[in-house]
């Protein structure tokens, strides 16, 4: 081991404590441990090239030698507050287990762009790209999958874990394990219940071919359907139906969250239906219904 990995242990050993806290303590994903190692590898190195070498002498000089080391990296604003979120909540812990006397990066903030508007697919489209996707080979898969991306607002590390015993047809919901492990329970509707119970029982059995999968979707051998299969997908499907907007798995999460607002839905339900753990981060949704907004005003409003 050489000299500067001997003197790195004391950031290392602090660091990999934290990282061990996210996962077993605040439950956060493997891929959201991963990002936060990064983000602390990253700090902990200008740490190091700055002569810190233990946590209980970092500063906040420190913090925006950082900043400009991620700015100089050619980092955007939107990378480097993700960043400087995985960096504050690490101090946060310092301080918490008294390795610091005072969080150094609590004065620190970004200039960060405006937030960009989430792009949402009209009705017209929506409805075009879900008739369509029952045609051709896996139709039926494809076709209860768009469905309940789009009826439930699911993120697609979701709908690729789903399995059987999180869906009631009976109760009309499905169950889903959502960021940090937490549960909701988000409504079926008779689409996409249709669209499912179809596939499960006509086209699934022959995906599996004698095997046994608690997996919902199934793609090649009974093999549960990853992540880029269902984005190679969903792109697939829309540019066959015609549909000529940009369409991720993403993108009907989006249209899900702009349609019931746009019907009058409470911003506080849908918080829960996408769930979502600030209420701020669902408010980007509500550019997306000035018309309605108007009306509302126009109803309720005494003098509108």
């Amino acid at each position: 081991m050489g000299r500067g990995r001997q003197e790195a242990t004391g950031l290392d050993r602090v660091v990999d404590a934290y990282l061990d806290h996210l996962a077993t303590e605040r439950g956060l994903a493997a891929r959201s441990v991963e990002a936060y190692a990064r983000d602390l590898g990253v700090f902990t190195a200008t740490l190091l090239a700055r002569g810190i070498r233990e946590p209980g002498r970092i500063q906040s000089a420190d913090v925006r030698a950082h900043l400009t080391r991620l700015t100089a990296d050619g980092l955007s604003p939107r990378s480097q507050a993700r960043a400087l979120a995985a960096v504050r909540g690490f101090l946060k812990h310092l301080v918490r287990e008294r390795r610091l006397d005072d969080d150094p990066a609590a004065r620190i903030r970004i200039r960060r762009r405006p937030a960009s508007l989430p792009r949402a697919l009209g009705s017209a489209e929506t409805t075009t790209l879900l008739t369509h996707a029952d045609e051709g080979r896996r139709g039926l898969r494809d076709r209860a999958l768009l469905e309940l991306l789009y009826a439930c607002g699911l993120r697609v590390s979701e709908v690729t874990a789903l399995k059987g015993t999180q869906v009631n047809f009976e109760a009309g919901f499905v169950t889903v394990m959502g960021k940090g492990s937490k549960e909701r329970v988000v409504p079926l509707g008779r689409a996409a219940r249709a669209a499912l119970e179809r596939y499960l029982t006509e086209e699934r059995p022959r995906l599996l071919a004698g095997r046994a999968s608690p997996f919902v979707f199934l793609g090649p051998r009974g093999r549960p359907l990853t992540r880029q299969a269902v984005w190679g997908l969903v792109k697939r499907r829309a540019r066959r139906a015609g549909v000529e907007t940009k369409v991720s798995p993403h993108t009907l999460r989006h249209t899900f969250a702009t349609h019931l607002l746009g019907g009058g839905a409470d911003l506080r339900v849908v918080q829960a239906l996408l769930g979502h753990a600030d209420v701020g981060t669902t408010q980007i949704y509500t550019h997306v219904a000035p018309g309605r907004l108007r009306a509302v005003h126009r109803r309720y409003h005494p003098r509108a």
